[in-house]
């Protein structure tokens, strides 16, 4: 099992996209977090819809991704928000202690 996920979510601005990014680097669910515009193409209600949204990519601690799912529902305006888990299979060993130590209390 990765040691390290990056959580990724999206949502209809890029100031919502803020204060979520902001709200979990503060509750110390992240260690970074990058706003990424993007286009979505999907099914919502039996209609494919085209939307401008933006993507918060959080960099954390697996041990930390549960909490930060239910921290990112609670925090979110969608009904059903994405939330993925992504781990990761390598990298820098300093940024990834790194985003340990900060994602401690």
């Amino acid at each position: 099992m990765a040691e390290h996920v990056v959580v990724a979510t999206t949502t209809d601005s890029e100031d919502r996209a803020r204060q979520l990014a902001a709200s979990v680097i503060e509750a110390k669910l992240g260690a970074c977090a990058q706003i990424v515009p993007i286009t979505s193409v999907y099914r919502w209600e039996g209609e494919v819809r085209t939307d401008q949204e933006w993507r918060v990519e959080i960099k954390t601690a697996a041990d930390r991704a549960a909490d930060l799912t239910e921290h990112l529902k609670q925090k979110h305006t969608y009904d059903v928000p994405e939330i993925i888990a992504t781990p990761v299979e390598g990298g820098s060993a300093e940024y990834l202690a790194w985003v340990v130590q900060e994602t401690r209390r």
